[in-house]
């Protein structure tokens, strides 16, 4: 079973090493996030910590059933009732059900208690898991467009379906 948590200070080290160990991995299907993501992390870690404080973004851990962090999923640029949504997770974790588990749970919080109507999501054309995932979770392809100066594609989620009965 897999459980979120919110972004929490305590995260930080065992984040950090989430994302060192995976980083190779994470790069062949999005763009790498640089050695100064990594110098830098707990002023980035501060700052996250910050926007989800102010509400602007919600970040969530993934945690599995022994309590490891396998991957990470959140929403940011929460405004106008909607957001974006991005997600990562582990290499070890990749193909067993994690992600589509955790996207499908961050859509139920965002309809719910984050009160948000849509959610967006974008990955590069040859990331087909993501894409899967994506459309498993009742995302629609919308558009193609370049991330970073790769192909990629954007989706997008309605979430009346998932709103609770007033």
């Amino acid at each position: 079973m897999l459980s979120l948590e919110p972004l929490r200070p305590d995260h930080a080290e065992t984040l950090l090493a989430f994302e060192r160990t995976n980083r190779a991995y994470f790069a062949r299907s999005v763009p790498d996030r640089g050695d100064d993501y990594f110098a830098g992390f707990p002023a980035r870690h501060a700052a996250l910590l910050a926007e989800q404080a102010a509400g602007t973004c919600r970040f969530h851990v993934i945690r599995d059933a022994d309590g490891e962090l396998v991957g990470r999923v959140n929403l940011v640029d929460v405004a106008d009732g909607s957001a974006e949504l991005g997600y990562r997770v582990a290499e070890a974790a990749a193909g067993r059900g994690v992600a589509s588990a955790a996207v499908a749970e961050v859509c139920r919080l965002a309809a719910g208690p984050y009160g948000l109507r849509l959610l967006t999501a974008a990955t590069t054309v040859d990331n087909t898991a993501s894409q899967a995932v994506l459309v498993r979770n009742g995302f629609r392809f919308e558009r193609e467009f370049l991330l970073d100066d790769l192909p990629a594609l954007a989706y997008r989620r309605d979430l009346d379906d998932l709103r609770p009965v007033q």
